[in-house]
């Protein structure tokens, strides 16, 4: 199960004991931001996509979108996002659970800049009813083969006009 191994890879990181898991499914920004009580911004929503022959994960503040040109931009390919079977056998989650935690080596983890506007975020946990909350400061040290900070997001007024 993926929040175990999560919960392994988090215990020598000093962590694993702040995971939360929730009644209530997380599975979207949404259901995490009610399950939590917090507004859906500050959920790090975590994407997995194509690159390459592999995979990467990105994390994002739970009001953005990615944007297709700074994505290819930045990684020299088009946003592709991974399928749940792909995101399973890829990133060792399933999609709800998607986390920048125990992924598998050769996929990295990148945070948008989007997320630094707060003092603390809640990435999934590696299971659609678990969460931990961290600053940015802690999740850039926990990610896993943490590859750097990108900005692939829209511009939040350009999020905020289309939903």
């Amino acid at each position: 199960m993926s929040i175990e191994a999560v919960k392994a890879y988090l215990a020598p990181l000093g962590v694993a004991s702040r995971i939360r898991e929730l009644d209530a499914s997380s599975a979207t920004v949404e259901l995490a931001a009610e399950a939590l009580g917090v507004e859906g911004a500050r959920i790090a929503k975590s994407m997995g996509f194509h690159l390459g022959e592999g995979a990467v994960v990105i994390v994002t503040a739970g009001d953005q979108k990615v944007n297709s040109g700074k994505f290819k931009a930045r990684f020299g390919e088009k946003a592709k996002f991974l399928t749940f079977d792909e995101a399973h056998a890829m990133l060792g989650h399933d999609p709800g659970g998607v986390c920048p935690f125990a992924l598998p080596d050769g996929v990295q983890s990148y945070l948008d800049v989007s997320l630094r506007r707060f003092d603390t975020v809640f990435p999934a946990a590696g299971s659609a009813n678990s969460a931990i909350e961290m600053t940015c400061g802690e999740l850039e040290r926990c990610a896993s083969n943490f590859a750097g900070w990108v900005d692939v997001c829209k511009p939040r007024e350009a999020v905020n006009e289309n939903t």
